[in-house]
């Protein structure tokens, strides 16, 4: 029997690959005589993009720079290498845990250290890349990110515009002869999960900017900041073969990074849960098996919208394999969209057990439930 595992991470308590490790253990302790345990961890193109990637089990390689971030403060980012590409988190150099509360405002933050991160692997002759968005403090359309990869922005005087959020507004002219000349030779996969467009109401200010620390003012300043950059970039010259990029569904992603990708680096956007799974084979490992096992911390309607367990159950649906998932909470009944998604759902997390504690002894509590449902032989049959 090959049973694989895929885990997303239980986020604050457990990352993905020691979700599947510790599912792993459990499965042994109840099932010793199981052939293999196949253990991906997997993410959705946020947080742990660069681990489900960069792994002992993928061969992937990690490397860290010193980048500018967020405030333009030195950070150590991490990004990882595997095979001919490299992949990076927005988050790693922009993301809005690198700032604290009281700080956060997305007027102020840029997107520096992502065209830094991208320079770094330029250098050590990676030109494909894998770019996960999501977690990032940022509201500047890329602004910082294109000015460390060389574009210049001028203000109506002609002086540099800047690189932030409250900066857009400025920008009334790109220059490009000073912009990297080996991104010519790159290519970008970007992993996308929302489908908002750059600007209006269900734009990247109206809609993440609260999240970032905006004020309802700010908010609209910078919706208005977000709309004429996009008019200044359009009226520059074309740096894409694709129309009316800033209304593309993912263009507002990660603050607007998700447009600069598009409309400046012909930048592709997919799933990104898709993107994962491709780069790690998953659908050949899960063709392989006899039983699929995946989940996460929490099982509720954002499950469904594009996260990795409802990504991984597809996978098990095509190729008839029996999926179980294993999770800390759920906020669905059996009756619900759980039981049209996976075959069984279990919640590790013991009933009146105080969130804190269950996140403390995850790894336990998942092993222990994980060993509890497979020591019942009618759970593997049925």
């Amino acid at each position: 029997m090959i049973i694989v595992v895929a885990m997303n991470a239980f986020k604050g308590s457990l990352t993905s690959l020691e979700a599947g490790m510790a599912v792993r253990r459990g499965i042994e302790e109840a099932l010793p005589r199981v052939h293999r345990v196949e253990v991906y961890p997997v993410a959705d193109g946020g947080d742990g993009t660069v681990a489900a990637l960069t792994n002992e089990n993928t061969g992937g390689i990690l490397h860290r720079a010193e980048v500018p971030g967020p405030l333009l403060e030195p950070v150590l980012a991490s990004y990882g290498t595997l095979g001919h590409t490299a992949i990076i988190e927005t988050a790693a150099a922009a993301g809005l845990f690198l700032i604290p509360e009281k700080d956060r405002n997305p007027m102020n933050t840029n997107t520096f250290g992502v065209g830094s991160l991208i320079r770094h692997a330029l250098s050590e002759g990676y030109r494909r890349f894998i770019i996960g968005l999501g977690g990032s403090a940022t509201t500047d359309a890329g602004l910082g990110m294109l000015t460390a990869l060389g574009y210049i922005f001028s203000d109506k005087d002609g002086n540099p515009a800047g690189i932030t959020g409250k900066d857009l507004i400025k920008v009334n002219s790109v220059i490009t002869h000073h912009v990297e000349p080996l991104l010519s030779e790159c290519t970008f996969r970007v992993a996308c999960d929302v489908n908002n467009p750059l600007y209006g109401p269900r734009g990247a200010a109206c809609v993440y900017g609260p999240q970032k620390g905006a004020s309802e003012e700010e908010v609209l300043f910078l919706d208005r900041g977000l709309r004429h950059f996009a008019r200044i970039a359009s009226a520059s010259g074309c740096f894409t073969n694709k129309a009316d990029t800033a209304h593309i569904p993912g263009a507002g992603a990660a603050g607007g990074l998700g447009y600069a990708f598009l409309h400046f680096l012909n930048a592709s956007l997919q799933s990104g849960v898709d993107l994962i799974m491709e780069s790690l084979n998953l659908e050949e490992a899960i063709s392989r098996a006899s039983l699929v096992i995946t989940g996460e911390g929490k099982i509720d309607f954002q499950t469904f919208m594009g996260k990795a367990p409802a990504g991984i159950a597809r996978l098990a649906k095509k190729h008839h394999k029996k999926i179980i998932a294993f999770c800390g909470t759920s906020d669905f009944t059996p009756a619900d969209q759980v039981t049209a998604c996976f075959d069984d759902c279990c919640v590790v997390t013991p009933p009146g057990m105080a969130t804190s504690t269950a996140m403390q002894h995850g790894a336990l509590l998942l092993q222990d439930a994980v060993r509890n449902y497979f020591s019942l032989s009618n759970n593997l049959d049925r």
